[in-house]
């Protein structure tokens, strides 16, 4: 089994990556308005649009800092349990955050696919 500071790490990074998403989707709307003439020109504006924007910057600083985290952790956790974890536990992170910020998950779909990533999740950790 997983000494617990590893996987406590482990979810948190899940937990950074998945309540950025939804953050950084609602940081980024505007981007399209951005309209400069030459494809230079246009990245810049974009980059300057982004970076200069806190609603965006903030989640995409967090989401870094989970990679951060990530990469830090898997110089002593399992891989074949750190990425299924961290991947699928962000994905339901993203999806109860877009619920929460009022986004359509997709109904009961959505919510059978979460229990059954959960109960995935829990067999990769208990046989591990």
């Amino acid at each position: 089994m997983a000494p617990v500071g590893e996987a406590v790490a482990l979810v948190l990074v899940a937990v950074l990556w998945g309540s950025t998403g939804p953050f950084l989707r609602t940081g980024a709307a505007g981007l399209e308005e951005v309209r400069h003439q030459g494809r230079l020109q246009q990245l810049l504006a974009e980059i300057r649009f982004l970076g200069l924007n806190y609603k965006y910057m903030v989640p995409f600083l967090l989401n870094q800092g989970g990679s951060v985290l990530f990469y830090l952790t898997l110089a002593s956790a399992d891989l074949s349990l750190a990425v299924p974890l961290c991947n699928s536990l962000a994905l339901i992170v993203t999806l109860v955050t877009g619920r929460i910020l009022g986004e359509d998950i997709g109904g009961k779909r959505a919510v059978a696919g979460m229990l059954l990533t959960v109960l995935g999740v829990t067999l990769c950790v208990a046989g591990s």
